[in-house]
């Protein structure tokens, strides 16, 4: 089968168009760069950022005194131990200048009455380095942040003339030698492939959390670019680690905002009893999440949990004021309304835990840089910040920090581009017709007796059944062995649809193949870190085991014939030249 080919020339392109893609956009062009091109699946205002609601981290010392130094600290103990010092500290040293940016972009942030941007409280943070308060460090826009934030990036990007390429599938990277020259993606309007030549390729994908039945996730979250790096032979960082937002709406997923607990509300099991107390009798509701959701878990475990599964629990907003519910919380009303009929004034809402935010992704050091060539930020991205467990409102500090690095090294790395190998074209040329007689192939005529949309949900209720909150040897064993299974049948696929345009069957066909290999490396990580840490329950091995696993994992596909995965450990970068940042290792109380 042939297919119409076009080629396009870029300095710089970004696959992706959610914050980190159009800040690092905005940040390439703004450091001269003039050649720039997003890539996305869905058109910007659709990305997943949009869902960010609570707020984004910075010591503003607006409600009471704090400093970037105490956020630093409760990130790294969030983490629990496992984010790299050296990251962490350019995210919270450079959260004040990231806030004053997208201010000055036109974030229209909510204020405080003496006009100040607002700050909430949010879990597993305080001041004083633990010894203080519960800080109030989370900027919000009411409970709709990551909305008016990438709303405002987009038209700062547009106003840059940025080249956008939307409603794209990217196929493959083009990588020789340890080094990407850009990517072969088809163009879905068209029904053209084009092959995207470039001196620096940005991965701001998102994250995997669609691998589970049960997410807070957009159905976009599939893990596109993490994929595209296991598929060249390259490996991920920390895959174990998925964060279990506690409050997903039972049933459904949809997440209710960590900002309802920062304005009062609370979690409530079966007999109507304030749990938390028991778990983290400091910070009860705002502990972090990684300990929210097992706590949950346990009640519901123990027969504590509510309904006729007694399998959820509950939130409690009752008592919460009419006008902060009106003014800071108006889209929780909608989403419990819509989904659950409820009124939350009046009604407790079913919540449970719900797979929410992937702290693995691609290893990149502090310049985001990957191989030479290829950058990755934002959640595909594992630098790492996050460690084993993330705290509310980084996710999205993160995106803009890193993303602002990575557009302005990406414009450095143009700006000084030389080409070594005269015969790389060539070289580059072979590669590429390769890769599109391997996509031709998945055109063959075939008799397939089943539907991709089958595989998929048996391999999200495998993960949701056995690579869930908690987790254990045989678990994990039998969740890889069903997702080889899966995976094994996928690759037998055939396309039947052989028009190019808008075809659907491609975009299932692909989503697919990315859920599967991110599971894959998921499991098998959780299979070899043998203990319990973070987000990355283990009831077989209970206690964290720092003698051996305060490393961060690396997994690659060394034989995707007969999938055989190599497993390894990275030091983490644990030490500071501030000295109240090179934390003991210690039980994490809350």
């Amino acid at each position: 089968m042939s297919f119409p080919i076009n080629t396009k020339n870029y300095d710089i392109i970004i696959i992706g168009a959610g914050g980190s893609g159009l800040i690092s956009a905005i940040s390439a062009s703004d450091n001269s760069a003039k050649s720039i091109a997003v890539i996305s699946k869905v058109n910007p205002i659709s990305s997943h950022t949009v869902s960010a609601k609570g707020g984004i981290n910075a010591s503003l010392s607006n409600v009471i005194e704090d400093n970037w130094k105490w956020h630093a600290f409760d990130t790294i103990k969030g983490s629990d131990y496992l984010a790299d010092v050296d990251a962490v500290e350019i995210l919270c040293k450079n959260a004040e200048s990231a806030i004053l940016d997208l201010e000055r972009y036109g974030v229209v942030f909510s204020r405080d009455k003496n006009g100040k941007i607002a700050q909430r409280a949010y879990g597993g943070q305080t001041t004083e380095y633990g010894n203080g308060k519960i800080a109030y460090r989370a900027c919000y826009s009411k409970d709709k942040t990551g909305h008016t934030i990438l709303h405002t990036l987009y038209q700062q990007a547009i106003k840059r003339n940025i080249n956008f390429f939307l409603e794209f599938i990217v196929l493959e990277l083009i990588i020789e030698d340890n080094k990407c020259f850009g990517c072969i993606a088809l163009d879905l309007n068209k029904g053209e492939i084009i092959i995207f030549k470039s001196k620096v390729t940005i991965i701001a994908t998102g994250g995997y959390s669609q691998i589970f039945q049960n997410t807070t996730s957009s159905s976009i979250c599939t893990g596109d670019g993490l994929s595209l790096v296991l598929k060249e032979g390259l490996p991920l960082q920390d895959m174990e680690f998925i964060q279990f937002h506690p409050t997903g709406i039972y049933g459904h997923g949809f997440l209710i905002t960590e900002a309802t607990r920062g304005e009062g509300a609370y979690l409530l099991n079966a007999n109507h009893e304030r749990f938390m107390k028991k778990y983290a009798p400091k910070m009860i509701e705002l502990a972090s999440r990684d300990v929210i959701s097992q706590a949950m878990a346990i009640e519901i475990k123990e027969g504590r949990g509510a309904g006729i599964k007694k399998d959820h629990l509950y939130l409690d907003m009752r008592h919460l004021d009419k006008d902060l519910i009106a003014t800071k919380l108006p889209g929780v009303v909608d989403l419990v309304k819509n989904f659950t009929k409820l009124n939350i004034q009046q009604d407790l809402i079913p919540v449970a835990p719900s797979s929410h935010y992937t702290m693995g992704g691609i290893p990149c050091d502090l310049n985001c840089l990957v191989i030479d060539g290829l950058m990755a930020i934002g959640e595909a991205s594992c630098l790492s910040v996050h460690g084993a467990n993330r705290l509310g409102c980084n996710s999205l500090l993160d995106l803009i920090v890193f993303g602002k690095i990575a557009g302005h090294n990406a414009g450095n790395i143009v700006n000084n581009y030389q080409i070594k190998d005269k015969n790389h074209n060539n070289i580059i040329e072979n590669l590429i017709q390769k890769k599109i007689k391997q996509f031709a192939v998945l055109f063959d005529d075939n008799d397939n007796s089943w539907q991709l949309s089958s595989l998929k949900k048996i391999l999200k209720e495998n993960n949701e059944n056995n690579l869930g909150v908690f987790r254990s040897e045989d678990l994990l064993k039998s969740a890889l062995n069903k997702t080889l299974e899966i995976y094994n049948q996928f690759k037998k696929y055939r396309i039947k649809n052989k028009n190019l345009v808008w075809n659907e069957e491609i975009i299932e066909y692909f989503e697919l193949e990315s859920l599967l290999l991110n599971s894959i490396a998921t499991n098998f990580s959780a299979i070899n870190r043998r203990e319990s840490r973070g987000s990355h329950y283990r009831f077989d091995f209970p206690q964290r085991d720092d003698n051996n696993f305060l490393a961060h994992s690396l997994v690659r596909i060394i034989d995707f014939h007969e999938i055989k995965l190599d497993f390894s450990l990275k030091k983490v970068k644990n030490h500071s030249s501030i000295k109240e940042l090179n934390l003991t290792v210690q039980k994490r109380n809350y």
